[in-house]
């Protein structure tokens, strides 16, 4: 069997017009610009109109770019991978909404829930289609709408002044040029710690895990057994252990850099550019400086967006090759941590 490499044929992404900046956020919150400065590096972020924009409709605006600037079209487009946390509906997946709004054929649809890695993962998923000649245009897409989900209260702040809302999109197309294109995707997964960075509800197993639960309705059957006073104590708000998934994220980050270079015979020193998942800047500094690389070789836009999950890798990946900051020939080196907890990373010669 014939086996092709696949390449990022045209990249995108899509960011909502509101800007809301640390100072904008004391509003709600008991917060200052600096303390969030001095923890994340986030200036501000985006966050999407509240009824007018959606995970889907992010998305398409991400996908139109990158399926324009790939010299294809929505109907040339044979499969979707998109990798959400904020999906529109609890079922059905984004997926199936972005090829009905885009009118594409009746091609398959995969959603990803896999958070922050989700972007890799998602591109890895495409990058085995792509190579066994089952696809010829892949489109892969990392969309989340936080805002909507968020509690803009003092008690939630420590996960509130870090999430943004965006969309980023690539499509994937074979390449007959050898050592081009995506060298090699590595992921993985450690579920040990699974409760350090979650969102319970909805959740079938969601009432053993909720922080603080008053007690529950003595009932047989059914029910999420979300009570009003669950509701108003937060049992319902995503939870998240915030140096617990930094120290795992300084360990895991590097290593799977590493991991990347070394199998593909590289080097640290060979990386043009890291574009790594924008968790925090103080983390992506921290595996800058491990790693020996200078400040032209890692792409940094947390400042500007915030967190947005899914969508960090490829809003990066698109304002970084923009920006002309990723040319023809280069090594660029894709990296991800998150909830899971689960990691990924990505070599692709560009």
């Amino acid at each position: 069997m014939h086996m092709y490499q696949s390449r990022i044929a045209g990249v995108g992404y899509y960011v909502p017009k509101h800007r809301y900046t640390n100072h904008d956020l004391t509003r709600f919150m008991d917060t200052s610009d600096e303390w969030i400065q001095e923890r994340t590096g986030i200036k501000e972020r985006r966050f999407a109109d509240r009824f007018g924009e959606t995970t889907t409709t992010m998305a398409i605006e991400a996908a139109k770019i990158a399926i324009e600037r790939a010299g294809t079209t929505a109907q040339d487009i044979d499969f979707i991978v998109f990798a959400t946390l904020s999906p529109d509906y609890y079922f059905p997946g984004c997926g199936v909404l972005l090829q009905r709004e885009m009118n594409m054929r009746e091609i398959g649809a995969l959603d990803v829930r896999n958070q922050c890695s989700g972007f890799i993962y998602a591109l890895s998923v495409a990058d085995q289609f792509v190579k066994t000649g089952m696809y010829k245009n892949v489109l892969v897409v990392g969309s989340e709408k936080h805002s909507f989900a968020m509690d803009f209260q003092t008690r939630s702040r420590n996960i509130s002044v870090i999430f943004g809302d965006g969309a980023g999109a690539v499509v994937l197309q074979p390449t007959s040029e050898s050592n081009k294109g995506i060298l090699s995707t590595h992921l993985h997964s450690d579920g040990a710690e699974a409760e350090q960075l979650a969102m319970f509800y909805p959740g079938a197993h969601a009432n053993k895990w909720v922080k603080d639960k008053p007690p529950f309705p003595e009932q047989e059957l059914g029910g999420l057994f979300l009570t009003t006073e669950q509701l108003e104590s937060g049992a319902a708000l995503p939870y998240m252990d915030g140096q617990a998934v930094f120290k795992k994220a300084v360990v895991k980050f590097p290593e799977v850099i590493k991991e990347a270079l070394a199998a593909n015979n590289l080097s640290e020193r060979d990386i043009d550019l890291l574009i790594p998942h924008q968790a925090n800047l103080r983390i992506s500094q921290y595996v800058q400086k491990l790693l020996g690389l200078d400040d032209s070789q890692v792409f940094n836009n947390i400042q500007k967006y915030g967190n947005t999950t899914a969508a960090s890798v490829p809003i990066a990946l698109c304002e970084a090759w923009e920006a002309g900051k990723i040319k023809d020939g280069n090594l660029v080196c894709l990296a991800a941590f998150g909830s899971g907890f689960t990691w990924a990373s990505s070599l692709i010669k560009w």
